[in-house]
C-alpha cells in the first residue's frame, strides 16, 4: 500500500502518518528526515545533495527523487509505505510516478486532511516554545498558567515569529497554490481520500482507515 499524506501546515498530517505507520506495519517516510539519512550516511545522492545544501541552495528535484528510491528500495518499505513531504511539485510527482512504476507496489492513496483556515490559523498561532528546554507547546491543549508544561519552567513560553497570524495565513497562501497543482495531477493516478483534519486525533484515524481497507 503506497499513500501519500497531505495537509496544510498544522492540520496534523505527520501526527497521522505516524499512527497509521504504526497501524499499518508500513514506514512514514518524511522528505526531511530522509535527505538528513542519505546525508549521514554519506551516499552517494546524499553527497550529492550536501554540496548544494553547504552551499545555501535548493537540492535539484532529480536528487531528492534518487534519494527517494534509495529509501523505497529499503526491505521496509516493500509491503508499502507513506510519503510525507512530496510531491509538492508536479515535476516532483512524474518523477515519483516513474519511481513507483518500477517498484510496481499496490494501490496509491492520496490522503488529503481538511480544515478552514481560520481554524489553522488559530490552532497554530496558540503555539510556544519554551526557552528553556525547547518544547513547543499549545495553549489550547492545557489550562495556561505561566509555566512550561513540559519542564514547567516559570514564564517561560514564547511565541515564535513562524507562529504570527500573518506568517501563517502567508504559508497557507503559499501551499494552496502549490498543491492545488499536485492534487488535480493525482485525480485519475490515485484513490483520494479527503478528511476533515479538524476532528479529534483519533477519529481521523478511525475516518482515514474507514477508507483505506
Amino acid at each position: 500500500m503506497r499513500i501519500l499524506i497531505f495537509g496544510a501546515p498544522g492540520v496534523g498530517k505527520g501526527t497521522q502518518a505516524k499512527i497509521l505507520s504504526s497501524k499499518l506495519g508500513i514506514p512514514h517516510i518524511s522528505t526531511g528526515d530522509m535527505l538528513r539519512s542519505a546525508v549521514e550516511n554519506k551516499t552517494e545522492f546524499g553527497l550529492k545533495a550536501k554540496s548544494f545544501m553547504d552551499q545555501g541552495e535548493l537540492v535539484p528535484d532529480e536528487i531528492i527523487a534518487g534519494i527517494i528510491k534509495d529509501r523505497l528500495n529499503n526491505p521496509d518499505s516493500e509491503m508499502g509505505f507513506i510519503l510525507d513531504g512530496i510531491p509538492r511539485t508536479i515535476i516532483q510527482a512524474e518523477l515519483l510516478d516513474r519511481i513507483f512504476i518500477e517498484l510496481n507496489a499496490g494501490p496509491l492513496y492520496l490522503l488529503k486532511l481538511d480544515a478552514a483556515d481560520d481554524i489553522i490559523i488559530k490552532r497554530l498561532s496558540n503555539r510556544r516554545q519554551c526557552n528553556v528546554c525547547n518544547s513547543i507547546v499549545n495553549l489550547m491543549d492545557f489550562e495556561y498558567k505561566g509555566d512550561c508544561p513540559v519542564c514547567n519552567a516559570e514564564n517561560s513560553l514564547i511565541k515564535r515569529r513562524d507562529d504570527e497570524e500573518e506568517v501563517i495565513a502567508n504559508r497557507l497562501k503559499v501551499y494552496e497554490e502549490s498543491t492545488a497543482p499536485v492534487l488535480d495531477y493525482y485525480k485519475e493516478k490515485a484513490i483520494t481520500v479527503h478528511i476533515d483534519g479538524t476532528q479529534k486525533i483519533e477519529a481521523v484515524t478511525r475516518n482515514i482507515l474507514e477508507h483505506i481497507k
